[in-house]
């Protein structure tokens, strides 16, 4: 194993919360591998790099030759983690949670090791509690104590209604680190709590306490940095702001590209395989003016697809995107047929009709502002109609361009 203080720079990279550092340095210092624990309720099938920070985090405790448990929380998701929720968590069955599991280990291999991950299964423990063990459990928390979480202290003052099975979820999660005796937990910030809860059990069931270790929530691509601070909402589907670990290669590398370029530096931090060492010698030469920005961005998009997509598919997305900024035409230009009610049809109506803008304004608009392009010529006059029976090449914008063939009927 490398020196703790080596270690230590590389786990901290990113960390916001860790309870407690002198303890870190003392287990490192004993050259033990250790036990290392994350839990993963799979809620839903479909992950995006939000989800991976956590797996980077598990990953480099890998590197460094600690035991890395990647614990699939089968029975706890059927309870649901009320984190962060106004309202009860919808109950999922069995074959929703198996389904997910399945595909969350297909996904999450892609970042860890496969050959060095214990997978477990939480289920493994918790159904063999019976309901004296359950009463046990419940015993070694008070109300009180759970009520100081933000959300549930939220919902009481609000007089929603908190029921008791929710109480149990961070009481089962910390019963989880009893049972696999973790040196450490890993969680995203909004699990603090939670990690929390299985430190303060664990000497009750005669276990050394683990620490804790939160890692931040990833903000989305549409985030910027503001007096030094990335703000933005986190990654999400519901804000469109992601980037999904099983979309295609040229998908995630248009979007990792559109990175606002100050703002990208925190992904590479969170996400990079690449080590402390080299990230700062990269930062320090573009800092320096002898590195653009916009190749390293493209490392970190190509050191992320390669990650999720493989070479071959990232190489065929660098390709294309090439020949589009050399100023040729996709590969896979949609042909859209729009209806004319006479023998010819308003570019601006046309843009409309084919959903490229959301309104004939809108379209009339980008126009004016040389933002349209026919045939690969700028347009700019909001008047110009198109022929009927006539197909064109259309492009809107210049660096995220979105193409289309418009056919006129």
């Amino acid at each position: 194993m490398l020196s703790v203080e080596a270690q230590l720079e590389t786990l901290c990279r990113g960390v916001v919360d860790l309870h407690v550092r002198r303890e870190l340095e003392e287990r490192l210092a004993t050259g033990t591998p250790l036990v290392v624990k994350a839990g993963f309720d799979p809620t839903r099938p479909d992950l995006h790099l939000g989800h991976t920070v956590l797996l980077e985090k598990l990953r480099q405790f890998q590197m460094l030759g600690h035991r890395v448990v990647f614990l699939i929380g089968d029975f706890t998701a059927m309870v649901g983690d009320p984190t962060g929720q106004n309202e009860a968590r919808p109950r999922l069955t069995r074959q929703d949670v198996k389904a997910a599991a399945e595909t969350y280990q297909t996904q999450a291999f892609k970042v860890l090791d496969r050959d060095k991950t214990e997978v477990r299964y939480n289920s493994e423990w918790l159904e063999k509690l019976d309901f004296y063990g359950m009463i046990e459990l419940g015993a070694q928390y008070t109300v009180a104590r759970m009520l100081e979480r933000a959300d549930f202290a939220k919902r009481y003052a609000a007089q929603r209604p908190i029921h008791i099975h929710e109480f149990m979820y961070p009481l089962l999660q910390g019963y989880d680190s009893v049972a696999l005796e973790s040196d450490i937990e890993l969680g995203g910030t909004d699990q603090l709590f939670n990690l929390l809860v299985g430190r303060d059990i664990m000497p009750r069931y005669g276990k050394k306490p683990q620490l804790v270790m939160t890692t931040p929530l990833l903000e989305g691509i549409d985030a910027r940095l503001v007096d030094g601070k990335v703000v933005g909402p986190k990654m999400s589907k519901s804000a469109d702001n992601y980037v999904a670990i099983d979309e295609p290669a040229f998908d995630m590398l248009q979007k990792l590209m559109l990175i606002d370029d100050q703002a990208v530096w925190r992904y590479m931090e969170l996400l990079s395989p690449r080590t402390t060492a080299e990230l700062t010698e990269l930062r320090a030469s573009v800092d320096a003016g002898t590195t653009n920005i916009i190749a390293a961005k493209e490392q970190f998009a190509r050191d992320t697809c390669e990650r999720f997509r493989g070479k071959e598919d990232t190489e065929a997305a660098f390709a294309r995107r090439r020949r589009i900024s050399a100023g040729g035409v996709p590969d896979d230009v949609a042909e859209i047929e729009v209806a004319a009610t006479d023998q010819r049809l308003g570019l601006a109506k046309a843009l409309q009709l084919a959903s490229m803008t959301k309104s004939t304004s809108e379209a009339m608009r980008l126009l004016k502002q040389g933002g349209v392009y026919l045939e690969g010529e700028r347009v700019t006059d909001p008047k110009l109609t198109l022929e009927k029976g006539k197909r064109y090449l259309v492009r809107i914008g210049s660096k995220k361009r979105r193409f289309a063939y418009l056919v006129v009927s």
